[in-house]
């Protein structure tokens, strides 16, 4: 194995051992309790099984059977999760062919960050996964499940679901994905026409077009963004069925799979002789399989940050340098948009994550010892396939596209995707895979703004016409929850289309689908606890390094007085306040952006 992940998978584990060791304590001593739903009271128990058929209720009260919980994000708006409306019937039928039973424990929220881009909603994103993470555990603290199942697929949802399944580490959890919609217009052409609206060369009515091609059946969104960055790296960790992340929705295999993972569940539960909870499956070593294919793949920024809460929910310390150490010796060994061209579609149709996985075992750049939640690692080097309505795995095969997937002892860059920066200005991130070599260095005036809404109307009004280093500020997790400023991309894209160099230089977050414009976000400490970006004026020369890692201001800014905008008017209305604690608790980007302590 790379000497590399050896020691990174060595230094979380050394530097975690102390709320490691309580935090599998307390799993332990849950599990010590047996089967839980024996120890309820006559009363308890008639609760949870007086909404049941006959069959179902003879099952729970049976001891012996296991009853499984399902958390869902089911809703029929967002299309990602518009596919689980049936989820539960089909596990519920598969597990009670076998003599067990299921129940939906609880529903969680589910919103799109493509619905709320640019708008109010959007301050409430980052904050929902650890509500998600809050309404998973109230979900099983009811006491009558021996495993989970988590029914959830984007940005903030299935992180904060394993988040809260962590909460009850006895049991075993496993996610049940839907799979991304068919391919529809190309990248190329969506952000084409969406630069074209933003310089004023289409109007609405075309750019709606555009949009409703792109986005058009149930599934999830095609390009390589948050959601299905989720996916990959939740397979790569073990904690979904081998090669069952990006299979369509409703298909026959895909409907296989959800009967597989269903009666595995009852077959890993404790007193079982393969009793797999989460609390060992989520370990440091699982971790790092996690990160490193995050980083051969050029996966969302957004793991920056739910990697790191992912870990703290399980007692483990992951670092922005365990990032940085990886990536120096991670390759990137896929070409997703906005990395390149390719979709989701075209990832799987060349073999998908097995092959990847495949690519990395190779190289050495996995923990083969870690434990998933199905069979070993050796699992996830294979694909499934039906044989006679039966589900088998099939080992797999070198890349069938190598234009999509990188052929062996080959790849697409020396380095993984993502980058951390460290300077003057704080810490931050860069995701380098999707920015040409040339646009890699900039030094240039700054420009300042607390809102990416200003920065459309000093575009608008004709204001970048050189070189800038465009600083937005106060949009750190505890100034207005971190939105993401995905709306700055086909501007700041224009600009640079107009032959000037441009760096985004910012404390709060980019779309995971975000690609060619430097940027330089979760920069901490951010700029409402007074970090450097409180203290930077227009005209101050900033530095992007990225290939060094290196983000500065030329001007000793230390001796200023930190400037802090009247933040209310984005704080209240739409739900907004009613998320202050959160605002008041939360940690900073490079911890986890979380109110888990």
């Amino acid at each position: 194995m790379n000497k590399v992940i050896e020691q990174v998978t060595k230094n979380i584990a050394e530097r975690s051992v102390i709320k490691r060791t309580e935090y599998l304590t307390r799993a332990q001593n849950l599990a010590s309790l047996g089967k839980e739903r024996a120890n309820l009271a006559c009363g308890n128990l008639a609760h949870t099984v007086a909404s049941c058929g006959t069959s179902q209720k003879s099952t729970i009260l049976d001891f012996t059977k296991v009853n499984v919980g399902i958390i869902t994000a089911y809703n029929d708006m967002l299309s990602a999760h518009q596919p689980y409306k049936t989820y539960p019937d089909q596990i519920k039928m598969a597990l009670q062919k076998i003599g067990h039973s299921a129940q939906v424990a609880g529903g969680v929220p589910a919103m799109c960050d493509g619905v709320t881009q640019g708008q109010t909603g959007m301050d409430l994103s980052l904050f929902s996964r650890d509500l998600i993470a809050q309404a998973t555990a109230v979900g099983l603290s009811h006491n009558t499940f021996d495993a989970t199942l988590l029914l959830g697929v984007c940005d903030k949802i299935a992180p904060g679901q394993i988040m809260g399944a962590l909460a009850f580490g006895h049991l075993p959890a496993a996610f049940v994905p839907s799979g991304p919609m068919p391919t529809g217009i190309s990248n190329e052409h969506k952000v084409k026409v969406r630069q074209q609206y933003a310089a004023g060369e289409v109007d609405k009515t075309a750019l709606q077009k555009m949009e409703n091609e792109a986005y058009h059946s149930p599934g999830t969104c095609t390009f390589y963004g948050t959601a299905n960055t989720n996916q990959l790296v939740f397979e790569a960790m073990g904690l979904m069925l081998p090669g069952s992340a990006f299979l369509p929705p409703n298909s026959a295999l895909r409907h296989a799979l959800t009967d597989t993972i269903a009666t595995h569940m009852a077959n890993i539960t404790y007193g079982c002789k393969n009793y797999r909870p989460i609390s060992e499956v989520i370990d440091e070593r699982t971790m790092v399989n996690g990160l490193v294919a995050l980083l051969a793949s050029g996966g969302s920024t957004n793991h920056t940050i739910h990697m790191i809460a992912i870990a703290k929910a399980a007692g483990l310390t992951v670092t922005w340098d365990d990032f940085d150490q990886l990536s120096k010796v991670v390759p990137s060994l896929t070409m997703l948009y906005p990395n390149g061209p390719a979709d989701i579609n075209a990832f799987q149709a060349a073999g998908g994550v097995p092959t990847l996985m495949k690519q990395l075992c190779d190289r050495g750049l996995l923990n083969m010892d870690a434990k998933p939640i199905y069979g070993t690692m050796r699992d996830y080097l294979t694909h499934p396939i039906l044989e006679e309505d039966r589900v088998i795995f099939i080992d797999a095969v070198d890349s069938k596209d190598k234009q999509v997937i990188s052929a062996p002892n080959e790849m697409f860059s020396p380095q993984g995707g993502l980058k951390v920066l460290d300077g003057n200005l704080g810490r931050g991130v860069i995701k380098i895979s999707a920015v040409a070599e040339e646009n890699r260095f900039i030094e240039a005036p700054a420009m300042v703004f607390e809102s990416q809404h200003d920065v459309e109307k000093a575009y608008q009004a004709g204001l970048f016409n050189h070189d800038v280093a465009v600083v937005v500020r106060h949009n750190g997790p505890a100034a207005n929850g971190m939105p993401e400023l995905h709306k700055l991309m086909p501007i700041l894209a224009n600009v640079m289309k107009s032959g000037y160099k441009v760096v985004l230089v910012t404390d709060g977050r980019l779309s995971g689908a975000s690609g060619k414009v430097p940027a330089a976000i979760h920069m901490t400490p951010e700029a409402q606890y007074d970090g450097p970006l409180s203290r930077i004026n227009n005209g101050d020369i900033i530095r992007l390094d990225a290939n060094n890692g290196d983000i500065s201001v030329k001007q000793d800014i230390s001796q200023r007085i930190p400037f802090h905008p009247d933040l209310t008017s984005q704080q209240f209305g739409a739900g907004r306040e009613l998320f202050s604690l959160f605002r008041t608790a939360v940690s900073s980007a490079e911890d986890g952006a979380t109110i888990l302590n």
